[in-house]
């Protein structure tokens, strides 16, 4: 009798939603695995780690974490003390260390050029405080997020994208699973929003096994074989 399949748990990032996943999803689900693309709420990196951590711990069984973008940095908090994640997987992503962010994180080495092609929202929550959801400028989106993807398909990205709260970017990271759990990276060498160099001294920082993919931001959407063939491995070398 062959061994359980683990879930495979993945959390989108900023400007993204769980559609982001489709390719990988189909990919993974091809090969047997059981599959949940995560509603990332994009409101604050504690709140969010949060939601995804009760995702999660209502899994039966194994689960590969992996998270996109930001949604690395959600995967790595979410997953301190869950048992049952087994492996975690960052694409193009976040690998922060306690009290670090996405921002110092992502202009830590040069190369991003996400912050002129935003678009700033200001929004007034029900409770009357304020908040500022950030866009990437639709006639931006394609060269920026995703330059590597035809650009009918960067267009319906663009005018889906969730926004994220400017607060979640600028929020220090909770101590990281990382550090206990096996991890897997996949270092997007074309990345415009999270400079190549950062992915690098993050995964190597966190002894990861990585691989590198010629892709932008977006290479859950333009590699999905690639990603999908990351995750499976992971799966595999901790089943």
């Amino acid at each position: 009798m062959s061994a359980q399949k683990p879930t495979i748990v993945l959390v989108h990032g900023a400007f993204a939603d769980s559609s982001s996943w489709n390719g990988v999803v189909a990919k993974l689900q091809s090969h047997g695995y059981p599959v949940v693309a995560a509603g990332n709420p994009l409101r604050g990196l504690a709140g969010d780690s949060a939601y995804v951590r009760q995702l999660v711990s209502s899994v039966d069984g194994p689960v590969v974490l992996a998270g996109h973008s930001y949604g690395g940095s959600v995967v790595s908090s979410a997953a301190k003390g869950l048992d049952n994640v087994k492996a975690l997987v960052f694409v193009a992503g976040f690998l922060p260390d306690e009290g670090e962010s996405a921002v110092t994180l992502s202009g830590k080495f040069p190369g991003s050029t996400l912050g002129e092609t935003l678009h700033p929202v200001p929004i007034t929550l029900p409770d009357g405080s304020q908040v500022t959801d950030l866009y990437i400028e639709k006639s931006r989106f394609h060269q920026q997020f995703a330059a590597d993807v035809p650009e009918e398909t960067a267009a319906v990205m663009a005018a889906t994208q969730r926004p994220v709260a400017d607060a979640a970017l600028a929020e220090g990271a909770s101590a990281p699973a990382w550090k206990d759990v096996p991890s897997w990276v996949l270092v997007a060498t074309e990345d415009r929003n999270i400079p190549a160099q950062a992915q690098t001294f993050m995964a190597e920082r966190a002894r990861a096994t990585v691989v590198t993919v010629a892709a932008s931001h977006a290479v859950s959407v333009s590699r999905p074989g690639e990603v999908a063939r990351l995750i499976d491995e992971a799966a595999q070398a901790t089943g």
